[in-house]
C-alpha cells in the first residue's frame, strides 16, 4: 500500500479471498467433529461419550465463528465489486488503510467503532 492514503483494492480482495478459501477448507476439514456423537453405550464409554460431546460442542462454537466471519468477508467483497470497499458504513469516510490492512473486512472507521 502507497502510503497512509490510498488503499490497494485489489490486493485487499486477494487477501479476503485467500481467507476465505482458507475458512471454507477449515469448515469442511472438520465437518466430522461436529457430528452428532452416537449414543449407543454399547459402542462408547459413558466418559468417552462426554469428551466426544465436548469436542462436537467446541466444534460448532469454532464453525458459528467461521460462519460469520465468512459472511463478513463475503459482505467486504460485495463492497469491493460495488466500489464501496473502504468506506465507513457509519459515517460514509474512508476506513484509513492501515485499518484495512489489519482486517480486510472492516466496515467502519475508528471513531465509529469508538
Amino acid at each position: 500500500m502507497a502510503g497512509d492514503t490510498a488503499v490497494d483494492i485489489e490486493a485487499m480482495r486477494g487477501l479476503l479471498l485467500e481467507e476465505r478459501e482458507t475458512l471454507l477448507r477449515e469448515s469442511a476439514a472438520t465437518a466430522g467433529d461436529r457430528a452428532p456423537v452416537e449414543l449407543d453405550q454399547q459402542t462408547v464409554g459413558r466418559l468417552s461419550r462426554i469428551d466426544a460431546m465436548q469436542v462436537r460442542a467446541m466444534a460448532e462454537a469454532s464453525e458459528t465463528r467461521r460462519q460469520g466471519r465468512l459472511q463478513r468477508i463475503d459482505a467486504a467483497l460485495r463492497r469491493v465489486a460495488d466500489g464501496s470497499f473502504g468506506e465507513c458504513l457509519q459515517c460514509g469516510e474512508p476506513i484509513p488503510p492501515r485499518r484495512l490492512e489489519i482486517d480486510p473486512a472492516v466496515t467502519v472507521c475508528v471513531p465509529c467503532a469508538g
